[in-house]
């Protein structure tokens, strides 16, 4: 199958060498090619350049953009996807004061979309993640990283995650997935946390191993949830099975999670509410991507992470949605753009930057998602008319996304 997209007003995020990420002074950079065309050889980006050069006689089926601007889709690296139900109903407790921590020590949060979870079945849990993976394709999203969490046990926890594994097979969305039986203490361990560390240890990654499930494992290392060293005895557990670490750090305190995730490597560190000159240090010799989730600082009405310090400090930075029930009940990555901008002083070229490559390094995909360029996977968006790419995050609440292409075949069509 061959696909030329022609008269492209701006193709954006273009490379023709590569990179794994983008950091410091270089996110102020976002490549374009003006009045372009792009060449899509069976799923697969085959070539791009000026008009000028537009190839012909190709067979193609040919897709005129005139006045339209074409994207690569969206990366969204962390998010919480299947779960049971809304919470609007804490929505209201924090309306009216509520913390996050205090409603979990109510029994909400966390612990409240586990007990949904568990009474759900794997049909309930993968029609409505569904719903919500189409609307997620339908604005520009096409990868994503999908946690389990809200099962805490070990036979929950493996339903969300063949829930996740289905939608890899069934949708043409790209999916990693992650465990994260370390999101929270579950209330029958409550006072016995210790033992649930040991349970997630024991029997749940072995269990999560078997069957192949999870690229990653998760941990909530910060106040009032997992420690550093139940951190670091579950990395080194899932490591064991080839599952690299991807941490929630540091969204309530300075709780060591930044510094534990680069000891061992974590992919990605992600929140980081709570960072200071230590934590920067210490991520600017690894390879580990510093992740911040603007919406759930949003939702949350929480302090938002020190973006342009790390910037300054020469750190790549990536954007994802948290789409979740609780603290983020959203995952339209263009509307993260706006928040990284408006909220955390961000450049739309460095937001651009966090939403595409450096987020698709967040999940392992940066050999293959996250740009334009030769010889990666072929997904895409064409923009309705646009004046310009700082256009995407300054109209905050327009849908500006036109056609969505996945592995070069039309998907979604506004």
């Amino acid at each position: 199958m061959k696909l030329l997209v022609k008269n492209i007003k701006k193709l954006v995020q273009v490379e023709d060498l590569p990179k794994r990420w983008v950091a410091g002074k270089d996110m102020q950079t976002l490549p374009c090619v003006d009045n372009a065309y792009l060449l899509i050889r069976d799923g697969l980006i085959a070539d791009f350049g000026p008009m000028e050069f537009c190839p012909t006689g190709t067979d193609a089926e040919e897709v005129d953009a005139t006045g339209r601007m074409v994207f690569p889709s969206f990366c969204d690296s962390h998010t919480h996807i299947i779960y049971a139900g809304s919470r609007e109903i804490e929505y209201i407790d924090k309306i009216r004061g509520l913390s996050y921590e205090e409603i979990a020590k109510r029994g909400g949060g966390i612990l409240n979309s586990a007990q949904r979870l568990r009474e759900a079945s794997e049909d309930e849990l993968f029609e409505a993640a569904m719903e919500r993976v189409n609307e997620i394709i339908s604005l520009g999203t096409g990868a994503v990283e999908i946690k389990s969490g809200y099962g805490l046990s070990t036979d929950s926890e493996l339903k969300m995650l063949r829930v996740a594994q289905r939608i890899k097979r069934e949708s043409p969305i790209t999916v990693k997935t992650t465990f994260l039986g370390a999101h929270a203490v579950p209330a029958e361990y409550k006072g016995r946390q210790s033992e649930y560390v040991d349970l997630i240890i024991n029997e749940m990654i072995p269990a999560v191993a078997a069957e192949n499930l999870a690229d990653f494992i998760d941990v909530f290392c910060d106040k009032g949830f997992f420690t550093v060293e139940e951190t670091e005895r579950m990395m080194e557990a899932g490591a064991k099975y080839g599952m690299r670490p991807k941490i929630h750090a540091n969204e309530l305190a300075l709780s060591g999670g930044i510094q534990a995730g680069v000891r061992y490597s974590a992919l990605s560190v992600d929140h980081l509410e709570f960072t200071e000159k230590d934590e920067m240090e210490s991520l600017l010799s690894s390879t580990t991507m510093p992740t911040v989730l603007p919406g759930a600082a949003f939702f949350l009405e929480m302090e938002y992470p020190p973006v342009r310090k790390m910037m300054e400090a020469g750190l790549p930075v990536a954007l994802a949605s948290d789409y979740n029930p609780g603290s983020s009940p959203s995952g339209d990555m263009k509307f993260i753009l706006s928040l990284a901008c408006v909220k955390m002083k961000m450049l739309p070229e460095e937001a651009i930057n966090a939403a595409t490559i450096n987020s698709a390094y967040a999940m392992g995909l940066s050999e293959t998602h996250g740009s334009i360029s030769r010889g990666k996977i072929a997904n895409f968006f064409i923009t309705k008319p646009i004046p310009s790419y700082e256009y995407m995050p300054y109209a905050y609440t327009q849908k500006l996304v036109d056609e969505v292409y996945l592995h070069g075949e039309k998907v979604c069509n506004k």
